[in-house]
């Protein structure tokens, strides 16, 4: 889908710079090209048409709707499932994360597809089914899904709303005050288009700055952290390598696809496959760009309580993928 931004990124970086594909340098900038231009298309386009559905469907109807009607955990199971379809990184997430709070979706809820998107999708199982067989991709594809539901509902029963940051709140105060406008006033979608539109732009200058300095964080990672840089302390004979392996995994900025193969390299050094996945897992669902990203719309105790819960969770999969596996 986001090739041609590949291609733009690629260009520009070997051909208009000249820089080597073998420097360090260029793999960070070639990766904050691409990642930032992506993250602000998503942002753009999933917050516009956020906007045109919050106009028809207001967030007072949502949240009542979702109160009233008992689902009994199936809410969380589908925002998990929905993540699956959507083969985002973590960062790339956010913006949809950003328009599921402003369409008045829960937070838990809303956290839950935020978990699975980047761990779990289209070309992470194709690869993992290649890497790693049909009987671990499965139980790797159904521990993804579930830990994104258990950590959503964990979340969600933590009563997490008030850490959202002013930003957000005043964000939802005025999606309010729009569809209070649109609906007194029977507007045609063309009419709503320029409040929309402009809401759109309001958003986006509130986020942009923290979406440059969070994908430049992750360009640097990416570039000048070499991959077996912490080997070392995921032995076998270690008793607690997999939560250093998944606390370790943080800074080492990627999606899936870049990931596994660096998962298949540590299994064939002896890495036991649970820890070489809880790794995975770290590096793909938390990362310090998105918690950078993420500021601006939790507070810190928000993101830390957000990472410690996901950690939690992967630390505990990664010790039941070494026993059953």
């Amino acid at each position: 889908m986001f090739d041609w931004i590949q291609n733009i990124a690629d260009w520009f970086v070997y051909d208009v710079l000249n820089l080597n594909k073998e420097q360090l340098l260029a793999e960070a900038l070639n990766f904050f090209i691409y990642d930032t231009t992506k993250i602000l298309i998503l942002l753009f386009v999933i917050i516009f048409l956020m906007g045109i559905v919050n106009s028809y469907f207001p967030i007072d109807k949502v949240k009542n709707y979702l109160s009233r009607n008992k689902l009994y955990g199936l809410e969380y199971l589908m925002a998990s499932l929905f993540g699956v379809v959507t083969p985002f990184c973590s960062c790339s997430s956010v913006p949809l994360f950003i328009g599921f709070v402003r369409g008045g979706i829960p937070l838990g809820v809303t956290f839950a597809f935020l978990i699975t998107s980047p761990l779990v999708n289209e070309v992470a199982i194709g690869l993992f089914i290649g890497l790693f067989g049909v009987k671990t991709t499965i139980i790797y594809v159904v521990s993804g899904i579930l830990l994104g539901t258990i950590s959503g509902v964990i979340l969600q029963k933590l009563k997490l709303e008030t850490y959202l940051t002013p930003w957000v709140k005043e964000v939802l105060a005025n999606a309010q005050k729009e569809q209070d406008l649109f609906i007194a006033e029977k507007q045609t979608l063309q009419q709503r288009l320029p409040i929309i539109w402009a809401e759109v732009l309001t958003i986006l200058k509130g986020v942009i700055p923290y979406v440059i300095v969070g994908i430049a964080i992750g360009g640097f990672m990416h570039g000048y952290i070499p991959e077996g840089f912490f080997e070392q302390y995921m032995a076998k004979d270690n008793l607690f390598a997999v939560p250093i392996a998944t606390i370790l995994a943080v800074p080492m900025y990627s999606n899936a696809s870049g990931i596994l193969p660096v998962a298949q390299v540590l299994v064939a050094k002896g890495i036991p496959l649970g820890t070489a996945i809880a790794f995975m897992m770290g590096v793909v669902g938390l990362s310090l760009p998105e918690a950078m990203l993420l500021k601006k719309v939790m507070t810190l105790k928000l993101i830390a309580i957000f990472f410690g819960v996901v950690t939690f969770c992967i630390i505990i999969s990664g010790y039941i993928f070494n026993l059953i596996l």
